[in-house]
């Protein structure tokens, strides 16, 4: 007897995606649901936030002649008056040469936000940063996908930074800078900027430093992503 034919239906087979559209779906997967990528991302916060903060306590502590102790309410005081008063609270010293030419280590009072821009508006710049933090988080979900390490070390120190700068406002109601790069360095033909001719007229701190590594950083990221999917559209395009 010859053998019967199977009634139940062959398995069906996947169908496979091309790489294009497999790319495209995966642009933004949510990194926050997986374990490692949260784990990178707080660590890299929790380190950070440590470095500017320990930073900044040793240089008011160093780098003039005796600590300086920042007194919320004596900012306060002096603020109401005028924001720039608060600098008479660091005694006069000489900047400290680290690298002679390149970095002086001196200590400022900063009542605004990054170079100094912005001052007086302490309870504005607090929002700022909570909002700026809240966004940083919604990319990292968002935007970034689990094996986008890069972009999640870039968007700790945009938090971490945001978080520096926002313990020294709300525990001593400004900021506390003390890294001036590029002292005494001066532009040509006695141009000037902002009212100085110094090349880098301000003075900052760590926070700043990983706000600046963390802009270029996170730039650069999605510069690569698009020009990696408009590759793949293109060869999708291409290979129809």
């Amino acid at each position: 007897m010859s053998p019967t034919s199977s009634s139940q239906p062959s398995p069906s087979v996947p169908e496979s995606r091309p790489p294009a559209a497999a790319a495209q779906d995966d642009r933004f997967v949510g990194a926050a649901r997986h374990p490692a990528a949260v784990i990178l991302l707080a660590v890299t916060t929790l380190v950070a936030v440590a470095i500017d903060l320990v930073s900044k306590d040793l240089a008011f502590k160093l780098v003039a002649n005796g600590p300086v102790v920042v007194d919320r309410q004596e900012v306060l005081a002096l603020a109401a008056q005028s924001p720039r008063l608060i600098q008479t609270l660091i005694p006069p010293h000489p900047p400290v040469r680290v690298v002679p030419g390149l970095l002086d280590f001196t200590l400022v009072l900063n009542p605004g936000a990054v170079f100094g821009m912005g001052a007086g508006r302490r309870i504005f710049f607090i929002a700022f940063t909570g909002v700026a933090i809240t966004f940083s988080l919604w990319m990292f979900h968002a935007w970034t996908r689990p094996r986008d390490r890069a972009a999640h070390v870039a968007i700790a120190l945009l938090i971490a930074g945001g978080l520096g700068n926002l313990y020294d406002r709300i525990v001593h109601a400004c900021v506390r800078d003390f890294i001036h790069p590029l002292p005494g360095l001066e532009l040509p033909f006695g141009w000037s900027f902002m009212g100085s001719r110094e090349v880098w007229p301000w003075v900052s701190n760590v926070a700043d430093l990983f706000l600046l590594i963390g802009i270029g950083m996170l730039a650069a990221f999605l510069l690569r992503r698009d020009r990696a999917l408009r590759r793949a559209e293109s060869a999708q395009i291409s290979g129809a």
